[in-house]
């Protein structure tokens, strides 16, 4: 069925493409938000790329291979956002709200979470797309390497020294309280 949605798309079927946006956008927003950290330039990632994607349609040469271009817009998207932001030099401050928790979520769950995301925090852009591509959406060595427009040897090394950057963030994080404990006392 998408494979004829592509095609009727290409062929400048608003419909279409919009029944094909409305399937990929929660997948598409979940993505940008764990390569760049916030809800809004997740947002301007997707629209983005989305927009990219009508305009471009016709360039998609295999409709069978549509939710991996649209991977690939949405990853270049989300390099421009964090180049953007960058650039601007924009301060944001995070300010968390109190919330329920969910029922049978652990605080050791939530604890786990909480310290992934302080690892991530302290990621480039680039080594949350790798390692986004690769754990959150599960795509093999050689589309995942297609999406992120690198050689599979790259994406492997790119890869190897995220997941050791994240590694180190994350016992950097461990290490953190003894330190301050110790410059206490």
């Amino acid at each position: 069925m998408e494979r004829d949605l592509v095609l009727r798309a290409r062929n400048g079927d608003h419909e279409a493409f919009t029944a094909l946006a409305s399937a990929a956008f929660a997948r598409l927003y979940r993505t940008a938000r764990l390569i760049l950290r916030s809800d809004d330039q997740a947002a301007d990632a997707v629209q983005d790329s989305l927009l990219a994607a009508w305009l471009h349609i016709r360039a998609v040469r295999d409709p069978d291979r549509f939710d991996a271009w649209l991977n690939r817009l949405l990853v270049n998207a989300c390099y421009r956002e964090a180049r953007r932001v960058r650039q601007r030099g924009v301060v944001e401050i995070q300010m968390t709200l109190p919330d329920a928790r969910a029922p049978g979520d652990t605080q050791e769950l939530t604890a786990v979470r909480d310290q992934l995301e302080r690892g991530f925090r302290r990621l480039s852009a680039d080594q949350r797309a790798v390692l986004v591509v690769h754990h959150y959406l599960g795509l093999p060595d050689a589309e995942a390497a297609a999406v992120l427009d690198v050689a599979v040897g790259t994406f492997k090394s790119r890869l190897h020294r995220a997941s050791n950057a994240l590694r180190a963030a994350l016992d950097a994080d461990d290490r953190r309280p003894a330190i301050a404990e110790e410059s206490i006392a």
